[in-house]
């Protein structure tokens, strides 16, 4: 393992372990619920949207594997101060980058930032599922769809 993974690997898991913004906002105003039925992950997602769309607030809570909750943890740090149409093009960038093919060209934008440090979960399909369930339910609540998203 190169120095460069141990740093993604050793960022990942202090996510884990002390997860950023780990919390649910007693006055948010858009909620939203995963669940990875293949891993038994769970995410609990709240947010609040002011008046221009901006997301002023996040906070998640839930059990998973150090992925999904690193995962969650990073993006609510990278989501918080920005518009909603802004996360939602954050989301398809991580999206893309998680999901592309291995040898497939991937320009990663500056709006990633962090959220790099999980590209290598392209390298292992099942995991994918783990690193994009806090997304799936960020994109939940941001369009306001009252169901439980679901990574089957």
């Amino acid at each position: 393992m190169t120095q460069l993974d141990d740093l993604y690997q050793d960022t990942i898991l202090e996510h884990s372990r002390k997860p950023s913004n780990f919390r649910l906002l007693p006055d948010a105003n858009r909620r939203a619920e995963g669940f990875n039925p293949l891993c038994g992950d769970k995410v609990s997602l709240s947010l609040r949207v002011d008046e221009v769309g901006v997301i002023s607030d996040v906070g998640f809570q839930g059990t998973g594997c150090a992925i999904s909750k690193a995962s969650a943890s990073m993006m609510t740090e990278s989501v918080r101060g920005k518009g909603v149409t802004e996360v939602l093009g954050l989301f398809e960038s991580f999206r893309s980058m998680v999901t592309r093919a291995p040898g497939e060209d991937f320009e990663p934008g500056d709006d990633l930032q962090e959220l790099e440090m999980l590209a290598g979960v392209r390298e292992f399909p099942i995991r994918v599922k783990c690193a994009t369930l806090a997304w799936h339910t960020l994109a939940a609540a941001l369009n306001e769809r009252d169901e439980t998203v679901k990574t089957e």
